[in-house]
């Protein structure tokens, strides 16, 4: 008989180590860890063992996540509740920087928008955008994550944009369409990567999209 088949038939017989109780006592198995050999109970018992140890240590990485998350849930509600308050412009972009870089330790940080107010004078929010990254904007479904390379938002950083290697992109929308994009700018090129999870960075753009468009209306 192949293994397989033995397997398969003490699986489908469960009352087997019943009927022949005293195998139980008298089979032995090589030790997982060790050239000794042990009885089937001993080797069962280090089997459970190792087992628990794996769930102990994905308890334990459940709960660094969750701290984690809840951390990151307070930053979002500090943020939240500090770009509610804003009442000008000036004071939404302050808020939004200073909770970016002090909250959430994101070195740069830029905003540009499409539709520059009569009065707005030469704010760089107001810069001019090129029409390919305002098309390329309107196709983001979510968060762009990765390199600089390549993209005109690498000079939004100002003297540190030869520095930046990753960036993130996040579309601002309102009313139905596009009106502007953040740029997260940071010297670790792994800080902002493709896979990586954007979920608070959509919220964070749905926050900023809600802030401007209401000081600037």
């Amino acid at each position: 008989m192949r293994s397989e088949e033995v397997a398969r038939y003490l699986q489908d017989n469960p009352r087997f180590f019943e009927q022949h109780a005293d195998l139980i006592a008298n089979v032995v198995v090589p030790h997982p860890h060790g050239g000794r050999t042990i009885s089937i109970t001993e080797r069962q018992m280090l089997a459970l063992r190792d087992k628990n140890k794996q769930l102990e240590g994905k308890m334990g990485e459940l709960l660094q996540f969750g701290e984690q998350n809840d951390a990151i849930s307070q930053k979002m509600h500090r943020l939240a509740v500090a770009m509610i308050a804003a009442r000008s412009f000036q004071s939404v972009l302050h808020t939004l920087n200073f909770h970016l870089r002090d909250d959430f330790a994101v070195p740069h940080v830029a905003v540009r928008l499409w539709h520059r107010p009569e009065d707005s004078g030469d704010l760089p929010e107001f810069a001019d955008v090129s029409q390919e990254l305002q098309a390329f904007a309107e196709t983001l479904t979510e968060p762009y994550c990765g390199s600089t390379s390549g993209f005109e938002t690498s000079s939004w950083f100002g003297e540190a944009s030869s520095h930046v290697r990753s960036q993130g992109l996040i579309a601002m929308r309102h009313g139905g369409g596009t009106i502007g994009l953040i740029a997260l700018g940071s010297e670790d090129g792994e800080r902002f990567y493709a896979g990586m999870g954007t979920i608070y960075l959509v919220r964070l753009g749905e926050m900023a999209s809600a802030a401007l468009a209401r000081v600037l209306s």
